[in-house]
Parts: C-alpha cells; sequence; structure tokens
C-alpha cells in the first residue's frame, strides 16, 4: 500500500510544486495562477510568466497550496486560501450571485485547483489534498471554506475539466452542497468557526 502525504507549499518544496503540476493537463501551462488573474490578465500572461508569477507567491507567502506526496514522490496539487487573494472569483457572475460571504472578508477561504499527476489519478489523491487543505485553513484561521466543484453525477469526465474538483470528493470531507451555480457546478461550504 502506497503512502500518502501532504506538505504545504514553501520555497524549499519548489521542485515538487512543478513536479506535481506537470504530470498531464492543464497544470503545466495554467501554473495554477487562473484562479489568481482577471481573464483579461491571464491572457496577456505566458506559461514562463505563470511559472514565475507561482514562485513569487510562493517565495512571499504564506504557502497557496498543499503537496500531495506518494512515497515521498510529489503526486497531485490543490490551491487554498483567502478568496480576497483569488481576483477571479469574485468577477465569476455565478459564485458573486451564489455567495453570501463579503469578498472583502479575509476569514472567508476558497479551493479553487486540484492537479494530480496522471499515474496517480483514481487513488484518492484529492480527497487526501482536501482534507490537508482544510486543516491548513483551520490553522491558518479561516472561519469558512469555500469550493466550486463538479458534479459529475456519476458520470466519467475529462480530468481537465474536473480541476475544481467534484462534489462527491468536498461532501466526503464534510463540505455542504448549498447552492447550485449552474448545471454541473456547486458551490459547497465548510464552517470551521463561528
Amino acid at each position: 500500500m502506497a503512502t500518502i502525504t501532504t506538505e504545504v507549499a514553501t520555497t524549499a518544496r519548489w521542485d515538487d510544486v512543478q513536479h506535481a503540476l506537470t504530470g498531464g493537463g492543464d497544470g503545466a501551462s495554467c501554473q495554477c495562477i487562473w484562479p489568481m488573474l482577471s481573464n483579461k490578465d491571464w491572457n496577456e500572461t505566458t506559461t514562463p510568466q505563470r511559472t514565475e508569477m507561482l514562485r513569487a507567491e510562493i517565495d512571499e507567502g504564506p504557502p497557496p497550496g498543499i503537496i500531495a506526496y506518494v512515497d515521498g514522490e510529489a503526486a497531485g496539487w490543490i490551491r487554498i486560501g483567502p478568496r480576497t487573494k483569488q481576483a477571479r472569483i469574485p468577477r465569476t457572475r455565478i459564485i458573486a450571485a451564489a455567495t453570501p460571504e463579503p469578498f472583502d472578508d479575509d476569514s472567508v477561504w476558497a479551493v479553487t485547483c486540484f492537479v494530480v499527476r496522471r499515474e496517480h489519478r483514481g487513488s484518492g489523491l484529492n480527497l487526501e489534498l482536501l482534507r490537508a487543505a482544510v486543516d491548513y485553513a483551520r490553522e491558518s484561521g479561516a472561519r469558512l471554506i469555500e469550493g466550486y466543484p463538479v458534479d459529475t453525477g456519476g458520470e466519467k469526465q475529462r480530468s481537465n475539466d474536473l480541476f475544481h474538483g467534484t462534489v462527491r470528493t468536498f461532501l466526503s470531507a464534510g463540505f455542504t452542497a448549498t447552492t447550485e451555480l449552474k448545471p454541473g457546478r456547486a458551490l459547497v461550504t465548510l464552517k470551521l468557526r463561528s
């Protein structure tokens, strides 16, 4: 049985972040910067620029994500952090219309991206990443975590379409589905404190 561990993404773990993001799919080109930029800004950046943006974000801290390891090898990534630092969220109309939480509240965190290397997909890494992200958010003083996952309805979907995570994964980690954002997408929340 494989041993799964998780660590916050720090400067010392930069090579592991890159290994986790570049195992197939859009992670290599996105560099998990998509949640951080407006569409206009996103379209004006290149992959090398996004890579440097992620490196600078990790160097500046606090860590914007968690890395999952399988038997010591970086295998997956999740972005977790205050919504106030993820510029795309308030600009996404379906989220802005659905959330009752004010967008200037630093205690509201969001999970916006999962990446799992191709060879480790289907092994439960997303749930391990999400559980670690919840612990990290709680330790960092978050009051509430939002997610915006895909409801697969039990049907197989392309992995690149599942970077938001799945409703099933979030529900397994204790989140509650609160609102349908649009068909096939939900707003899920987990209250950490009052």
